[in-house]
């Protein structure tokens, strides 16, 4: 396996013979697979204790949320947040989150759903927004790493949306992978954005950053498990 280039492929192709029609899942991390929501909360208060601003309770942090990151801010401010303001708590925010990821654990069924959807022959990868330096150890470490054909985390700065990494996410699949079979697996607004920027489909989970009605207003399929997720994944691309 490589990580050069801001990605991670795995051995071996789960997708079978190339060009075959089968479905492929990309998955998103924190919120989807990682059960983090309370990490980032508390990670978020911190950040903001650093700009004067009060916490925030998760059912709160869920109805603010908004991608890009800075329109959050925004949202909680009543303003757009100063680059400086911006530029201190992204790096509070990051720090306190990995001191509390260490804690989480991974989603009710999301081990059991990828190995299956391995061993049934179909192909899967991961996509997040988490930095890509700081994401391959940690997938490693849950032990799920093998079960992904790619697994790419962002490079660049934060808080920008997923839209362009999902382009040159499917451009690097492209010889296995068809956006028209491809299903985004995520817990954001942002998911079903980027899905539809490159014709892929999208079920949004809500388990992580958003309201459910704020997921709601995508306009795709809306889901409370993963395993849900799945199964309407299975159905949008039947």
């Amino acid at each position: 396996m490589s990580d050069r280039a801001g990605t991670v492929l795995c051995m071996g192709n789960h997708s079978g013979a190339p060009g075959s029609p089968g479905t492929h899942l990309v998955w998103d991390w924190n919120g989807t697979l990682l059960d983090d929501a309370a990490a980032i909360v508390s990670a978020t208060n911190a950040a903001f204790a650093e700009i004067g601003l009060g916490p925030i309770t998760l059912e709160r942090y869920r109805e603010l949320y908004r991608i890009p990151i800075p329109r959050f801010y925004e949202s909680v401010l009543g303003r757009p947040p100063t680059a400086a303001e911006w530029e201190i708590t992204d790096v509070v925010f990051h720090r306190h989150y990995s001191e509390r990821r260490v804690g989480c654990g991974l989603t009710d069924g999301a081990e059991r759903l990828l190995k299956e959807w391995r061993l049934a022959g179909h192909s899967q990868s991961l996509l997040s927004m988490y930095g890509h330096d700081e994401l391959v150890p940690v997938v490693r470490g849950y032990g799920i790493e093998s079960h992904f054909i790619r697994v790419e985390g962002r490079t660049g700065p934060s808080g920008g949306s997923k839209a362009p990494h999902m382009r040159r996410h499917l451009e690097a699949l492209a010889e296995t992978v068809s956006p028209e079979r491809t299903v985004v697996i995520g817990d954001a607004v942002d998911d079903a954005v980027a899905a539809a920027h490159v014709g892929a489909r999208a079920v949004l989970f809500t388990g992580g950053s958003h309201s459910r009605a704020s997921l709601e207003a995508a306009g795709v399929p809306v889901v409370d498990t993963l395993e849900h997720a799945v199964e309407e994944a299975i159905r949008l691309v039947a």
